[in-house]
C-alpha cells in the first residue's frame, strides 16, 4: 500500500488541515490519492447517522464525492463523544479494531494509487484497551508525517513523538509545523522548526500559517506556498 500516515504530537495540532491540503495538492498533481480517517470521535449527526467532520473536510478540499461503500471504508469507526478512541469505544460497547481498519485500508488501496491516513489524537493515543495509535501505524506500515505546533513546548513533544515512531520501526518522512492558534511569529516560533530538525534529525517539510476555518482558494494557495517540501515528499513516497 502506498501513501502516508499523518499523525500529530497532540490533539488539535491541525492534522486535518495538513491532510486536506496535502490530499488536494496531490490530486491536483495527478495523483489518485484517497483520504482515510480510521477513527473519528466527536462525530457529527447527519439525520440518523454519524459523519466524520475531518473526513468531510478532506473530501471537500479535494472535490471528491466517493460512493457510500468507499465512504464507509474511509471512516470505519465513528463515535459521538469527543474523547480518546478507547473511551469512546468503551462507552459505545464496541472498540476500534486494527484488523478492521487494515481491511478498509486495503479496500481503498486496491482502488486508488495512494491512501492518506489521518490518525486520532497523538502518537500514543489509546485506540482500545490494549493498543495505541502507534500500534495501528505499525500495522499499516506506512511512512509517517508528523504534525506539530510551532509554539513553546513543541520541541520536547516533537522529539518524543519522533523517538516513539522510530522505536516502532516506522519511517518518518518529515515534520510539518502548523500555526493552529494564530500565534504571533516571535523568536520562539522562528527557532522551533530549526531545533526540531536538528535534534530530531527530521526534515521540516512546511511551516503552515494559520488558515482559519474557511477553506478558501486563497487559504489553500497559502498552504501550497508554505508546504515547501511537497516535491521531496512525493518523491520519498514514490508517487
Amino acid at each position: 500500500m502506498r501513501g502516508v500516515f499523518i499523525t500529530g504530537t497532540d490533539t488539535g495540532v491541525g492534522k486535518t488541515v495538513i491532510a486536506a491540503g496535502l490530499l488536494r495538492r496531490l490530486r491536483r498533481a495527478g495523483v489518485d490519492a484517497a483520504p482515510m480517517k480510521p477513527v473519528q470521535t466527536g462525530a457529527e449527526r447527519a439525520g440518523e447517522r454519524l459523519v466524520s467532520g475531518d473526513l468531510e473536510r478532506c473530501l471537500a478540499a479535494a472535490g471528491m464525492s466517493p460512493s457510500e461503500e468507499e465512504r464507509s471504508a474511509m471512516c470505519p469507526f465513528l463515535y459521538a463523544p469527543a474523547c480518546s478512541p478507547h473511551l469512546a469505544g468503551r462507552l459505545a460497547g464496541s472498540y476500534p479494531a486494527i484488523a478492521a481498519i487494515e481491511e478498509a485500508a486495503a479496500f481503498l488501496a486496491a482502488r486508488h494509487a495512494a491512501v492518506l491516513v489521518e490518525g486520532a489524537g497523538g502518537v500514543l493515543a489509546p485506540l482500545n484497551e490494549r493498543e495505541t495509535m502507534l500500534d495501528l501505524m505499525a500495522a499499516l506500515a506506512l511512512p509517517v508525517l508528523l504534525v506539530a505546533r510551532g509554539t513553546l513546548g513543541t520541541i520536547n513533544h516533537s522529539l518524543l513523538a519522533l523517538r516513539a515512531l522510530r522505536g516502532a520501526g516506522l519511517a518518518v518522512v518529515g515534520v510539518v509545523t502548523n500555526d493552529c492558534d494564530a500565534t504571533p511569529r516571535d523568536a520562539v516560533w522562528e527557532d522551533n522548526p530549526r531545533a526540531i530538525a536538528q535534534f530530531g534529525a527530521a526534515p521540516i517539510l512546511g511551516e503552515i500559517p494559520h488558515l482559519g476555518r474557511a477553506a478558501t482558494p486563497e487559504a489553500w494557495e497559502r498552504f501550497d506556498a508554505a508546504f515547501t517540501g511537497f516535491d521531496a515528499l512525493v518523491e520519498n513516497l514514490g508517487l
